[in-house]
């Protein structure tokens, strides 16, 4: 195997593992899935339209399109932006280092899905097969 084809199936796993970590996040808080979030006594899932549940839409559906490879720069951008937000809202505060205020996980997200949007979808992507077919297209009505 030549170290390009090595490449793309790295970045390919990154891609796949990083947008199915987060749409897990997102189908827990949503849906109960993977085992659901764990809510204080009293407190239920939060209300679809609050911060934490256009968090958690953003979160379902920017994983599963980033791990499909389907608009990758576009969703990867968005939730970049999510991660960013949340890290500044809900952990600087607590502390001035990311190890210090729980917000590891954040700002690794956020690097790597701004990675993941300015490298796209790459080869084994939704985004490189419909690319490939609009330029099938394109070419046989050219001939």
């Amino acid at each position: 195997m030549n170290i390009d084809r090595l490449m793309d199936f790295a970045y390919l796993a990154l891609r796949v593992v990083a947008g199915f970590m987060y749409f897990q996040v997102g189908s827990a808080i949503l849906f109960g899935w993977f085992g659901g979030m764990h809510y204080p006594e009293g407190m239920s899932a939060p209300p679809l339209l609050s911060q934490m549940g256009v968090g958690a839409v953003l979160e379902f559906v920017g994983g599963l399109l980033v791990l499909l490879g389907l608009f990758t720069r576009p969703a990867a951008f968005i939730v970049a932006g999510e991660m960013a937000v949340g890290y500044w809202q809900f952990h600087a505060p607590n502390g001035g280092w990311p190890f210090q205020n729980g917000g590891v996980a954040a700002v690794l997200y956020c690097f790597v899905f701004l990675y993941l949007a300015a490298r796209g979808g790459g080869e084994w992507s939704l985004d490189a097969w419909f690319r490939t077919r609009r330029e099938a297209r394109t070419s046989n009505q050219l001939a």
